[in-house]
């Protein structure tokens, strides 16, 4: 697959960030494309308003976007969205599930990044430690991350790339976490600009 220069776009791409938490990797996007003129973060968008990722977004000088779960699946956020010109939506540490109203709109343009070499360790109740601590349970001799496009089914959608890891014997679940912490940070702006490339 050929991607062409992120440089040569002509237009800035609006992507908006949706947190429920610490929001390391959102932090990491935004300091990454604060120098790159061709990506906007256009906002950040959370159902906990005074989560870390928030603080920290509102810190770095991006709009921070509050709402409900009842606000998400009625389908109030699906409008604001459209109203920003999106065109890539990122899930990075966000919790809710995405209701079918909202994946359908935005089909192929939403991204999330998994903890896990998927389809192996996703479905509900799978995220952050939980995951890391079935693939050590499972004595699995390696591990990593997926980007997925997302639809309304948990961790489902085709599968966009996948970056491994090694699992060490000694590996406790809190040494994976730090190496897919590490994965993470390395891959996701990249995937994004080869995303928003195309």
């Amino acid at each position: 697959m050929i991607f062409q220069n992120i440089n040569s776009m002509k237009n800035p791409k609006n992507i908006v960030i949706f947190v429920s938490g610490n929001g390391s990797n959102m932090s990491n996007l935004i300091s990454h494309f604060e120098s790159n003129p061709d990506i906007n973060v256009e906002a950040v968008f959370s159902n906990k308003k005074d989560c870390l990722g928030v603080i920290n977004a509102q810190k770095a000088g991006v709009n921070t976007i509050a709402f409900s779960k009842k606000e998400l699946e009625e389908g109030n956020v699906t409008e604001l969205v459209d109203l920003l010109n999106v065109d890539l939506i990122i899930l990075a540490g966000f919790l809710l599930k995405i209701p079918g109203e909202f994946t359908s709109r935005f089909e192929n343009e939403i991204v999330n990044v998994h903890p896990s070499l998927l389809p192996k360790f996703g479905g509900k109740g799978m995220y952050g430690k939980h995951v890391h601590k079935a693939v050590i349970e499972a004595e699995e001799t390696k591990s990593g991350i997926t980007f997925h496009y997302v639809n309304e089914h948990y961790d489902e959608g085709n599968i966009i790339e996948q970056f491994e890891c090694e699992v060490k014997p000694t590996d406790t679940w809190k040494d994976l976490q730090v190496k897919i912490q590490q994965l993470e940070h390395e891959h996701f702006p990249m995937v994004i600009e080869k995303l928003l490339a195309q």
